[in-house]
């Protein structure tokens, strides 16, 4: 007898999935909106942060989730794109 604590069994595998060319719209959900990072400043009074990237002044923190991650590039964490964003109400 096995006994394995906090195991599933393993998944069947699945062939990769491939994005669709001729749809370039991605469907997402909303998770999250914040204003932008303030400047954060340690007991020194030095900003804590390493990088020094300055947000707009009137921007938004969008944090969003898509469902199927089959469907992102997958190069998608290079800063190669540009991400355009359409609001549809439900």
């Amino acid at each position: 007898m096995e006994i394995i604590v906090g195991s599933i069994p393993p998944l069947p595998a699945q062939p990769p999935k491939t994005p669709e060319k001729a749809s370039p719209v991605i469907q997402a959900r909303l998770l999250n909106v914040r204003p932008t990072r303030k400047g954060i400043a340690g007991p020194s009074g030095m900003e804590r942060r390493n990088k020094q990237g300055k947000d707009p002044h009137k921007g938004r923190v969008l944090t969003i989730m898509v469902p199927d991650s089959d469907m992102l590039p997958a190069d998608v964490d290079t800063r190669e794109y540009n991400v355009h964003v359409r609001f549809v109400r439900k």
